[in-house]
């Protein structure tokens, strides 16, 4: 979206990831699946600047990192970022430790991506390590408490045999 295509009144945006999209995203994101990304956003420009505000949605197949069963689970991630054209920042001299606003993001040529954004929000919104409702991991014990380096590893090795 150009910066000088936003009208003075602002301008809400909705966008949907088409199938071939979702696809190249799951291999990216490491995903089952992604049956659904979608952004809605709101923009206002404020001279050269931008400010987008708004939500992204999803719903994405992992596998449980205890249970390895496939399951499915919603992203929404608020939105709410700033962009002004690339400028040199200086440092100001101000050492009071006063607590700044980060510094907006770049234009690229003039423009705000919302669909970078939304890419950008999905991988940020995805749980790196998904599990099922109620999975818990716990540790294989050994029959003989003894203290051996690989015990658990030796009652694995028996589980598995069958023996």
């Amino acid at each position: 979206m150009a910066v000088d295509e936003i009208p003075d009144t602002g301008l809400h945006v909705e966008i949907d990831a088409p199938d071939i999209v979702r696809a190249q995203l799951t291999g990216l994101a490491g995903l089952r699946e992604l049956s659904r990304l979608s952004g809605v956003f709101d923009l206002v420009r404020r001279g050269t600047s931008v400010r987008v505000t708004g939500q992204v949605n999803a719903r994405v197949g992992q596998t449980c990192v205890v249970t390895l069963e496939p399951i499915e689970s919603e992203v929404q991630e608020i939105v709410d970022l700033k962009f002004a054209p690339s400028l040199a920042v200086e440092p100001t001299g101000d050492t009071s430790g006063a607590a700044e606003e980060d510094p907006p993001e770049p234009l690229s040529d003039g423009k705000v991506d919302l669909g970078a954004i939304a890419i950008e929000f999905l991988l940020l919104g995805i749980d790196p390590y998904p599990r099922k409702p109620g999975a818990e991991f716990s540790p294989l014990k050994s029959e003989d408490d003894s203290a051996k380096p690989f015990a658990a590893l030796e009652a694995l090795k028996k589980r598995l045999s069958g023996g």
